[in-house]
């Protein structure tokens, strides 16, 4: 079976749907605006220049998961679809996963954002299988704590390769794409490495190898 695999944020979305969270917290106040959002803002400009410590971003952004009971989180998650994630669904990612779809390929996707804000997301887009970062649950509410290895750079390659032992499957003829150098290692592991409307380090890299760029920007 072949698998698909594509990054969500900035590759299958227009945004971060991770920033975008932390975003629509402060504009609710739901959160203390300022330091809020200024430590969201410094930890995605981390995560852009490839120096994200993902132990120290996880533990701030479930804070605000911790802090609330489950169906307070779902109502707010709908809310937050509705009008911070569907605006960055555009037509061309979709056509990509029906492209995938079409040929019988396995579906998956890999992030580093947390399966609270992305599951969801992905099974909007009609994707079976996801695998992101777990916020660790204890007593049905979320902790500050990742549960298992965190879905980040060589993370995504350990999580990946669980994932496909369980499954019997491999990597044969296998995509993937994204947006960003932190999925460097990923990229290497699979047949077609496919650069999506890369940062300019990632753009360097695919140019350089022959790799695929592609942009599904409107």
């Amino acid at each position: 079976m072949t698998l698909a695999i594509f990054d969500l944020d900035n590759t299958l979305l227009t945004g971060d749907s991770d920033y975008g969270w932390g975003q629509f917290l402060v504009d609710n106040n739901l959160v203390d605006q300022k330091e809020y959002e200024q430590a969201n803002k410094k930890f995605f400009q981390d995560y852009q220049q490839g120096e994200l410590d993902i132990s120290s971003y996880c533990a701030f952004s479930f804070e605000p998961l911790a802090a609330r009971s489950m169906d307070e989180l779902q109502k707010l998650h709908r809310q937050f679809m509705q009008n911070v994630i569907r605006p960055m669904m555009g037509k061309k990612a979709k056509e990509l996963v029906e492209h995938h779809r079409r040929q019988g390929h396995v579906l998956l996707v890999i992030t580093a954002t947390n399966s609270f804000i992305t599951r969801p997301i992905v099974e909007e887009f009609g994707i079976e299988h996801l695998l992101a970062t777990e916020p660790k649950i204890v007593n049905n509410r979320y902790t500050t704590v990742i549960d298992g290895i965190p879905c980040f750079k060589e993370g995504k390659v350990a999580r990946l390769r669980q994932w496909l032992r369980q499954r019997k499957l491999c990597l044969d003829d296998s995509w993937f794409y994204t947006d960003s150098v932190n999925d460097l290692a990923l990229l290497e592991q699979v047949s077609n490495p496919v650069a999506v409307d890369p940062d300019k380090e990632l753009n360097k890299i695919a140019l350089a190898r022959g790799w695929k760029i592609i942009s599904l920007r409107e």
